[in-house]
């Protein structure tokens, strides 16, 4: 498995798939480095990640997308590590997430010691958790 950050040839395939950003964004955190594309080791592409600032001064990954056929593996993992690694690197000492009450990621996110830093209630919309990690 193979983690690089998007370049404008991963455009299509974000556009593509990603389905809860707006496209008029996602060139601007292409040029930002804010989205990973994840590809096995035939170099297709298997998954993404991108991430924002929370009140423009904390590291928020907001979506982490794997392929059916390789979750389980530790894909996803890894591509949290590097990016908790990274923002390390550039001296950040907290990072957060969010997923929604209904999804098995905030297991995932807990496994990976974030903790539970609050909640946001949207109407008719489940829970969404907010997690937050700090970074040692």
């Amino acid at each position: 498995m193979k983690i690089v950050v998007a370049t404008d040839s991963d455009y299509g395939y974000i556009r593509e798939r990603d389905h809860h950003i707006l496209e008029n964004l996602i060139l601007p955190k292409i040029k930002k480095k804010e989205i990973y594309i994840l590809r096995n080791q035939d170099e297709s592409n298997i998954g993404w990640m991108r991430y924002g600032y929370f009140w423009d001064n904390t590291p928020f990954m907001n979506m982490i997308w794997v392929d059916e056929l390789y979750r389980g593996k530790g894909v996803g993992k890894q591509v949290v590590l590097l990016w908790e690694d990274e923002m390390k690197q550039n001296g950040f000492k907290l990072v957060m997430t969010s997923t929604q009450a209904n999804e098995e990621a905030q297991h995932f996110y807990r496994n990976l010691g974030y903790r539970d830093a609050g909640c946001l209630l949207l109407e008719n919309e489940p829970m969404e958790i907010i997690l937050t990690k700090k970074l040692i």
